[in-house]
């Protein structure tokens, strides 16, 4: 969510420099990108990017066509094809073996529905949330809908023009909040459109117990990442917030009342590494129960174990899938040694988790590295009875 929240801040900038802005989405990939779908890139008049739709090499054609999209004040869809070998002719020299569809929309900043305010309400809160742009692949010189839809389980803020799409659009934004993944859909109408139906997810919180200096590399490479970052610690001469500068929240609290002031959710990782072997084990002790997506815990094998052991002859019950969640030694094994290596590990395991992954090399892959989003096809009648492709 870094991206989304950088560009918001970028936007709120011109804003107070008088600058007109566009929006680019990468909104349909066929084949291979650099970047997936939801990728984007706020553009200001005078040149100014935040975000990105590729490796760079497509921001300076896009950033064009803003322009020329802030002048004409219309939505354009823009279509890069590289499946042909002799991309060249594009000017952009891609590379990438794929088609890559980007809606690019001048923001009303008058209006006060724009997608950036989409965006605001939905960093505001920690919950998922789905928008909806629509576009159109058969009649690209025509006029693109765009972004029109924003879904949450608190609020539905329906702005499809197309009346007879209004019931279906949202069925089916309910549908992809419920499933957890993104889609494209074709829908029939006047011309035929396609929609982006994204699913959004908070940024990841990282909580991480202990203050030590050892913390400091792992707290600023996950601010890197844009995710959300808690530093706890009991000793107030370690939990100073000069020492933490990217931490969101800085925490002086014993063991048993930390969680009383700690949200937790799916989205959320925590990392033991007090080098307090009762401050970890107290802590342990009330994370098991929440069997949190990703627990990991500092030191060997052996340390976890016996904490482990001491719980069971206290009588606490510990299952499987509470096991599962556990990662002890923390981190992947790439051979790390210093404190900025062992950072990198357990950052990097950490995202491999939370994206079911398993961490091996890419070249091990046989598949895309990005794969291209369902295609789903409605029915004419725009029932929410949808037949997949």
């Amino acid at each position: 969510m870094k991206e989304l929240e950088d560009i918001v801040r970028a936007f709120d900038v011109a804003q107070q420099q008088g600058l007109q802005t566009a929006l680019a989405t990468v909104v349909q990939v066929e084949g291979s990108s650099y970047r997936r779908a939801g990728a984007r890139m706020l553009v200001t008049e005078d040149g100014q990017l935040t975000g990105a739709i590729s490796g760079g090499c497509l921001e300076g054609d896009a950033l064009r066509k803003a322009r020329l999209v802030m002048a004409q004040q219309q939505p354009m869809l823009v279509t890069y094809d590289t499946t042909d070998d002799d991309d060249a002719k594009l000017g952009v020299g891609l590379g990438c073996n794929g088609i890559i569809h980007i809606l690019i929309e001048p923001i009303f900043a008058d209006k006060p529905h724009h997608p950036i305010n989409l965006f605001k309400k939905f960093l505001r809160k920690r919950q998922n949330a789905v928008v909806v742009t629509l576009f159109s692949l058969t009649d690209r010189k025509g006029a693109q809908p765009g972004t029109c839809l924003f879904y949450s389980d608190e609020e539905h803020l329906n702005l499809c023009e197309i009346t007879e799409l209004n019931n279906v659009i949202e069925e089916d934004a309910a549908a992809v909040l419920r499933s957890g993944k993104s889609v494209n859909k074709t829908y029939a109408a006047d011309k035929e459109l396609t929609g982006f139906i994204e699913l959004l997810k908070p940024a990841v919180l990282l909580i991480v117990f202990g203050a030590g200096n050892d913390a400091i590399p792992l707290v600023q490479m996950a601010a890197v990442l844009g995710w959300h970052i808690t530093v706890v610690d009991g000793r107030a001469n370690y939990a100073v917030a000069a020492r933490f500068p990217s931490a969101k929240k800085m925490l002086l609290a014993k063991a048993d009342e930390a969680l009383k002031q700690l949200h937790m959710d799916s989205r959320t990782a925590v990392v033991l590494m007090t080098h307090n072997y009762n401050y970890d084990l107290a802590m342990l002790r009330q994370l098991l129960p929440l069997q949190l997506t990703y627990v990991g815990s500092l030191g060997p094998k052996k340390k976890l174990q016996r904490m482990l052991d001491e719980l069971q002859d206290e009588g606490q019950v510990i299952t499987p899938a509470q096991l599962e969640s556990i990662y002890g030694p923390t981190g992947l094994d790439i051979g790390a040694e210093t404190p900025e290596e062992i950072a990198l590990s357990i950052v990097s395991e950490i995202q491999a988790v939370l994206q079911r992954k398993d961490g091996q090399s890419l070249r091990k892959r046989n598949a895309a590295m990005h794969q291209d989003l369902p295609h789903e096809v409605a029915e004419e009648t725009s029932t929410s009875q949808d037949q997949a492709v």
